[in-house]
């Protein structure tokens, strides 16, 4: 089912015209929704990103890619303004680090890897802090909070799962219940660290065909990718990381090539390409002896 924007009385995202014209598109540029320039993070005495520039606009999923302890999860915990950091991270002209917590997380939602609690939640519980950032500290959920609820449960495909336990759900339902409370949560830039994880094929493409059509309603998308061909097919353009260095940020029909994979991935492989994708990725041997 699509995803469908959600609406609701609370003062959230602007909206976002996703149906003027090219002509009108290439006449009147959109300003990136989020800009990063010369980033760096320091976790102790370890610098994990080195300079990182790149943008993000609105309507654009970019899947952000690299090998194992290349720095993506610490970026993506620096967008969030969970780490210190210099350089700069513009969020609508102004710094990460300037933003209130909770007008922050109005604009930003974040979907981490494998999320640990120390209690359990409910399915109903754990989505509805998605309405956290839109509540004042006393107010109750809603008739109308709830109708959102069945909402976007019944688009993630857990309707009927309000009170399980998360501990009783498999990782692909855990998953999609972090979904969930995104979605609620409403805001212009959903962070993904890793999503498809635990998710078999099926849900993978559910899964990602959601954030498309989240894409397509005008939100900003940025997300972890290690399958380099669903990477490839559900990404608007690739930023790719090294070492904490950024290597190349493009289309991924311009990232992904023999010399990238041998380069930066280690392996041996070949790029199918047609005039407008990539069709496959043919993986043939490790470089790591």
């Amino acid at each position: 089912m699509p995803v469908q924007p959600l609406k609701r009385s609370l003062s959230l995202s602007r909206p976002v015209n996703t149906t003027q014209s090219n002509d009108n598109v290439q006449n009147h540029p959109q300003k990136p929704f989020l800009i990063i320039s010369g980033l760096n993070v320091q976790i102790l005495d370890t610098t994990i990103l080195h300079s990182i520039q790149f943008n993000l606009s609105r309507g654009v999923i970019t899947g952000l890619i690299g090998p194992n302890g290349c720095g993506k999860t610490t970026l993506l915990r620096a967008i969030c303004g969970y780490l210190p950091y210099t350089g700069s991270i513009l969020l609508e002209e102004q710094e990460v680090r300037k933003w209130p917590r909770k007008k922050l997380a109005r604009k930003i939602s974040f979907v981490r890897q494998a999320p640990q609690f120390s209690f359990d939640f409910t399915v109903e519980e754990l989505v509805l802090l998605g309405l956290l950032p839109h509540k004042s500290l006393l107010e109750n959920i809603s008739r109308q909070d709830h109708g959102l609820l069945e909402s976007v449960l019944g688009q993630v495909g857990l309707s009927g799962y309000n009170k399980r336990s998360l501990q009783s759900l498999s990782g692909g339902e855990r998953q999609r219940a972090y979904l969930a409370q995104a979605i609620l949560q409403n805001s212009e830039l959903l962070l993904l660290d890793e999503p498809t994880t635990h998710l078999d094929i099926c849900h993978q493409y559910q899964f990602l065909e959601m954030m498309k059509n989240l894409a397509d309603h005008g939100k900003t998308v940025l997300v972890v990718f290690h399958d380099l061909e669903l990477a490839a097919k559900f990404s608007d353009r690739l930023v790719v990381l090294n070492h904490g260095h950024l290597v190349t940020t493009d289309t991924p029909l311009n990232v992904l090539n023999r010399e990238l994979l041998s380069d930066i991935f280690r392996m041996h492989a070949t790029v199918e390409k047609n005039s407008s994708e990539i069709s496959k990725i043919n993986y043939e041997s490790s470089m790591i002896s």
